[in-house]
């Protein structure tokens, strides 16, 4: 068994000759091949369940049959366990297999291999020395194949032979100075898989993350991180794409997550890496929230406003405006997934991961029961007075509560866990209808600066005197709640 460490990057077609013609790779030996590859799996998909793909390669004028784990990569990061021998086409002989319970699985699924997908693409590789190690840099170009569906693929792998992890990340970071290389989380297993069901693409939430109260802080961090650029990372062309808008909420909820992971674990992080990540996120963020105020704007506020108000000019002016200013709002909220500053944030901050790993002090538990006490204190003060809080207040509970939620999610606790979760699930939910209408009356104001708002504005206001007494009933059920034992 052989141990596989790449560094997956996407690539657009038109910059592959700049790649090339990269001063580290232009005087270096240059290896060029054809590589057809094709996947199996059973009916049911029995191996792509285990995480585990199975494919023929001809390479070199011999067939190869590979086997290796299918985890998704990390932060662009692939580790896997890999099985590759000469072997004849359509022998599935896994003898060679050294993982006993892989081995007896795959063995009970031969009878019913077929195929699913082939990837047909140009391999151009180079041996790169870098930062201590050796690398090898594969450019692929091709397609994705499965019966009559086709999906171009364009893309740069950086394996390493030799070295250090950091190694992968130095080269990619130098190469992007100068190319569009953006991190890609997705391998061409999980898009031929895709390819093969038909599945159109969907918004993703994020998947589970559950660490346990003996992890070093730090590990504990990295891996949240890790799974909110994943979460983040899978809506990207959705919400590059400015169609569907709750592919930009699940990548604003990501990077809140995100944000609330540093912000928590600062004490046992680098202050250095709190600054300067701290601050990259908050301004992406930040940059994304014009377009998500118009998107609940037209959802959630516009349709009863029309509903109530069917013949007034001042609404029909309002929904002109509402399409307009939302649609540039969205426009320019995916422009800022296909800059280079992003592109250059998302592997920075890869490739800083990977270096707190190796560094832990306290554990999760001990960080938890210091951070989250005082957090769930500050926010049942604030909760007591709901009533009578200002704007800027019940905002900031509304952040406070999010940030408690979400490191929760990230942790087993006790089964007094649920009903204190649905609670503050609830009261976060009416606090952010809350807060969409403030920002409703804030956006009406500037829609209509020439006419007076009237009525819509009396409208506005009546609605946000009802949320508040459903924000006061919100309080009083989670406040008597308790938070979990093991941590609160």
């Amino acid at each position: 068994m052989a141990t596989e460490i790449e560094l997956k990057l996407s690539l657009p077609p038109g910059a592959a000759r700049a790649l090339a013609e990269h001063p580290l790779l232009r005087d270096l030996p240059v290896r060029r091949q054809l590589l057809v590859s094709t996947y199996y799996d059973t009916p049911q998909r029995d191996l792509a369940k285990k995480l585990v793909a199975v494919r023929w390669r001809r390479r070199g004028g011999r067939w190869w049959l590979t086997v290796k784990s299918a985890e998704p990569a990390s932060g662009g990061l692939a580790t896997r366990s890999e099985w590759e021998y000469p072997a004849s086409p359509g022998n599935f002989d896994f003898s060679q297999v050294d993982h006993p319970k892989l081995r007896h699985h795959l063995e009970q699924c031969t009878e019913a291999l077929t195929p699913v997908f082939t990837t047909r693409f140009r391999r151009t590789t180079w041996q790169v020395d870098y930062a201590g190690s050796r690398i090898e840099l594969a450019l692929d170009r091709g397609a994705i194949i499965s019966g009559d569906r086709r999906q171009p693929m364009c893309e740069v792998e950086l394996e390493l032979i030799e070295g250090e992890v950091p190694a992968l990340f130095a080269l990619a970071q130098t190469l992007q100075q100068d190319l569009p290389l953006h991190l890609n989380g997705i391998s061409k297993a999980e898009r031929g898989y895709a390819l093969f069901c038909g599945t159109n693409a969907t918004p993703v939430r994020a998947a589970p993350c559950r660490l346990q109260p003996e992890t070093p802080a730090r590990e504990a961090f990295c891996r949240m991180a890790l799974n909110c650029l994943d979460h983040l990372q899978r809506n990207e062309v959705g919400a590059r794409a400015a169609k569907d808008p709750e592919y930009l909420h699940q990548a604003r909820i990501a990077v809140r997550r995100l944000r609330s992971c540093i912000q928590f674990f600062a004490p046992a992080l680098p202050p250095e890496f709190v600054a300067e990540y701290g601050s990259a996120w908050r301004n992406f963020a930040h940059s994304l929230n014009a377009a998500r105020n118009w998107d609940v704007f037209a959802q959630d506020v516009l349709p009863a406003l029309q509903r109530d108000f069917a013949d007034d000019r001042a609404v029909h002016r309002l929904a002109s405006t509402c399409r307009r200013e939302g649609g540039q709002a969205r426009r320019a909220a995916a422009r800022r997934f296909a800059t280079p500053e992003y592109c250059r944030l998302l592997l920075a901050f890869s490739a800083a991961l990977q270096s707190l790993f190796a560094e832990n002090q306290v554990n999760l538990g001990e960080l938890i029961r210091k951070r989250y006490r005082k957090r769930d204190r500050q926010a049942r003060e604030l909760a007591k007075h709901a009533r009578h809080l200002d704007d800027t207040q019940r905002h900031r509970l509304r952040i406070g509560l999010k940030k408690l939620r979400y490191i929760l999610e990230f942790i087993p606790c006790d089964k007094g866990r649920k009903p204190y979760l649905a609670a503050l699930g609830q009261l976060q939910e009416e606090l952010g209808r809350f807060n969409d209408h403030v920002t409703a009356l804030e956006m009406v104001a500037q829609a209509l600066p020439a006419q007076r708002p009237g009525l819509i504005h009396g409208w506005l206001s009546g609605r946000r005197a009802l949320l508040a007494e459903e924000l006061d009933t919100a309080c009083r059920v989670w406040l008597a709640q308790r938070a979990p034992k093991k941590y609160g």
